[in-house]
């Protein structure tokens, strides 16, 4: 059996054990001592460094070395100095019988051979060393063990290379010694682990693919085969089975070899002789006769086993009387205890005695359960406390919440007597009026009623814009957003723009763009078709309070000044900033060629052509919140609950229409060839419709729960947003 040509310096020298199931390499015949090697990267790792054959981890490509002398399996791996003369092929093969006698065959490469019996050794490590004493042949013989020295620990077989793999993967010292481990055969290094060098103990899959102790891959960073990071995955129950498969020694049969560490164990022939799969070791070891147990009489007797526990106690010195408990004192062998039990005074009153330990015994079970009563019925005592703990403040919280419904309906009833006043003041004067001969200003046919409501906005509606080639309505909100209404086939929501930092306060639509102005200082140009936003424009130093269009420019209002707006496509360019205003611009309309806008008392009428001021309105009833023309008349509405109107060719003021108990934020114009109706919106919550035919107030709709802010009209229809996060149609 000749060595394969690339294992040469392997092959030389390797082992064949009977009944083993050693795997070969591909193409050779040898086994090398449980590993498997294959061409350019082996298993296993061996160095004959002197007289010592070394085995380390892991395996690698070979790679020749200066002289051809030595060989180098992969990083740290095989290192072989040959202390042959290179042109001798000598080959030796050791054989365990089944008597476990090694014989070694040592063929030289002239077909020679020479046998060797060796005799048994106490060594029980199963690490191969070279020993002195023989140098016949240039080939020293194998020390061999006996019968329980042929079981291999895994500390024992790698104690003699486990400083070379520890510098080699710099693995740190083991923190606490591991109980015996003596394995009855040889077991696989499929089975031992790459960081430990020993069995896997709890073994893991990691997210390597690689298979670790759990200890090892939580205390490594980095894999050894593929310098991966080590994150457990899962247990691998196949491999952990296969070493609970494994037979080892009893651990009482096994005994520490040398005082270095780690600890290294072999088979002691005086202890246990049993092997027993390693599963089962705490089943076997728990009952096993070698196990050191201590004399139940006396601690100070010395250690025994447990198969020779027996015969101790028939003759230790140290048995005492069973009454001793009760004061006996006797303490003697077991032919002394017979004679003494016939004279202890004690020993009549055993029933007795055992009566009333019995009592005893009740008594503390008795009071046992009693504790155990009390201890339940504190912690009852203890939930009732918190129970009524929770029952008195649920009681404070529901009274609070009466409070507070109290004042809310008190609240409700003062409003409800002002409604029931505001209606009765208007019945009046509507009375007062048909009295004095005016009739037609009561048109039952003309009665405006509510016929559905938009709901969605997180916050009051501030502005309202209507877009009519569409039948959308656009809203704007404190919530930043502007909603898209259909107002024709579903009235649902179609869209919702965002865009905005600040409450929406103003929209206008030129064209197909939507134009919006925020608390933010900015307009944002939205595309109507595809509801999106394509450009945003820093207007103001302060919010944009006011939108309108007309003549291809567009007009924003802020703190004292109104910018004036080129539109050119998605851009807004600033063509020229109007001055001369007193206070918050709040109110813009574009009529005709004139643009009217509303400050402190004031309303200044400019030329959309020149942009100039032509006219200046003075008012009374503080800042104009609004601003409505009609045909005929300029109307506004003020801080103080009026509204005022002037003839629009005179310019002289015509009449103030009172009502309103609140500001006049919005003002809507319906026209019809028989009449105009001018809508107010107000911070009473209310809605008044005024007939600009006889300046009177013809209906007061309430139906909002908050301050109305906003109007807007499209085909008859009137829309009004306010405070109450609500959008309201109305028809008539």
């Amino acid at each position: 059996m000749l060595p394969c040509g690339p294992c040469v310096p392997f092959c030389l020298l390797h082992f064949r054990v009977q009944d083993s199931q050693t795997p070969a390499l591909p193409g050779c015949s040898n086994r090398h001592l449980g590993t498997r090697h294959r061409r350019g990267a082996g298993s296993g790792l061996a160095e004959v460094l002197g007289e010592r054959l070394l085995w380390s981890w892991p395996p690698g490509p070979w790679v020749p070395l200066a002289g051809a002398s030595r060989w180098l399996l992969g990083p740290g791996s095989l290192h072989w100095k040959e202390q042959m003369d290179c042109k001798i092929q000598t080959r030796m093969e050791t054989t365990f019988g089944p008597a476990f006698s090694a014989v070694t065959t040592i063929t030289k490469a002239d077909g020679t051979s020479t046998y060797k019996q060796h005799r048994r050794t106490p060594s029980s490590s199963s690490s191969l060393a070279y020993s002195p004493r023989d140098e016949e042949d240039s080939m020293p013989p194998i020390s061999t063990p006996r019968r329980s020295d042929s079981a291999i620990s895994v500390r024992s077989l790698h104690s003699e290379s486990s400083m070379s793999l520890r510098s080699t993967f710099s693995l740190p010292e083991e923190e606490e010694e591991p109980e015996p481990l003596v394995f009855a055969e040889q077991p696989s290094v499929k089975l031992c682990c790459q960081l430990c060098c020993s069995v896997f103990k709890d073994p893991v899959i990691t997210t390597c693919g690689h298979t670790f102790c759990r200890r090892c891959a939580l205390k490594s960073e980095k894999c050894p085969v593929d310098n991966a990071k080590l994150t457990v995955v899962v247990n691998n129950i196949a491999v952990a089975e296969q070493i609970g498969e494994l037979f080892i020694h009893c651990r009482h049969g096994c005994r520490a070899v040398g005082g270095g560490k780690p600890t290294v164990f072999e088979v002691d022939p005086r202890g246990c002789p049993f092997t027993i799969k390693l599963s089962a070791r705490k089943d076997h070891e728990g009952s096993c006769d070698y196990r050191p147990v201590r004399c139940p009489n006396n601690p100070s007797c010395p250690p025994l086993l447990k198969m020779n526990l027996e015969a101790h106690l028939k003759e230790c010195e140290h048995i005492k009387c069973p009454h001793s408990k009760y004061g006996c004192t006797f303490i003697g062998n077991q032919d002394t205890y017979e004679t003494h039990l016939e004279t202890c005074r004690f020993e009549g009153l055993k029933e007795f005695l055992q009566q009333t330990d019995d009592r005893f015994h009740e008594m503390h079970v008795a009071l046992a359960q009693k504790d155990q009563e009390i201890a339940f019925l504190r912690s009852m005592l203890g939930k009732l406390s918190e129970k009524i703990d929770q029952l008195e403040k649920s009681l404070e919280l529901k009274f609070d919440v009466l409070d507070e419904n109290q004042s809310k309906l008190s609240e409700d009833l003062m409003e409800f007597r002002r409604d029931a006043s505001m209606l009765n003041d208007e019945l009046s004067h509507i009375n007062a009026r048909l009295n004095m001969g005016i009739l037609g200003s009561y048109d039952p046919q003309q009665i405006f009623k509510c016929k559905g409501t938009f709901v969605g906005h997180q916050g009051p509606v501030w502005c309202l814009c209507v877009y009519s080639m569409g039948d959308l309505l656009f809203s704007g909100s404190s919530d930043k957003t502007i909603k898209v209404w259909d107002t024709c086939t579903t009235y649902k929501c179609q869209k919702t723009l965002e865009g905005h930092d600040g409450i929406v306060l103003a929209l206008c639509i030129q064209g197909c763009k939507l134009y919006s102005g925020s608390a933010d200082c900015t307009i944002i140009v939205w595309d109507i078709q595809n509801l999106q936003k394509v450009n945003t424009i820093r207007a103001h130093d302060n919010p944009v309070c006011t939108l309108v269009s007309s003549h291809n420019m567009l007009f924003s209002g802020s703190l004292k000044a109104i910018k004036v707006w080129d539109i050119v496509g998605t851009e807004l360019k600033l063509k020229k900033e109007l001055t001369g205003l007193n206070h918050w611009v709040r109110a813009l309309v574009a009529a005709q060629s004139y643009l009217y806008s509303g400050s402190y008392q004031t309303i200044k009428i400019w030329d959309i052509r020149t942009l100039d001021c032509i006219h200046v309105l003075q008012t009374s009833g503080g800042s104009v919140y609004s601003i409505a023309v009609t045909n005929h008349h300029i109307v506004c509405g003020t801080y103080e609950n009026l509204i005022h109107v002037w003839d629009i060719e005179s310019k002289e003021q015509v009449r103030t229409l009172t009502g309103h108990v609140g500001t006049v934020y919005a003002l809507a114009v319906i026209s019809t060839p028989d009449q105009t109706k001018v809508f107010s919106a107000s911070y009473d919550r209310s809605l008044r419709v005024w007939s600009m035919d006889n300046m009177i107030c013809t209906q007061t709709l309430l139906r909002h729960q908050g301050s109305v802010t906003a109007l807007a009209v499209s085909r008859g229809r009137l829309f009004s947003g306010a405070v109450d996060s609500t959008v309201k149609v109305w028809t008539c």
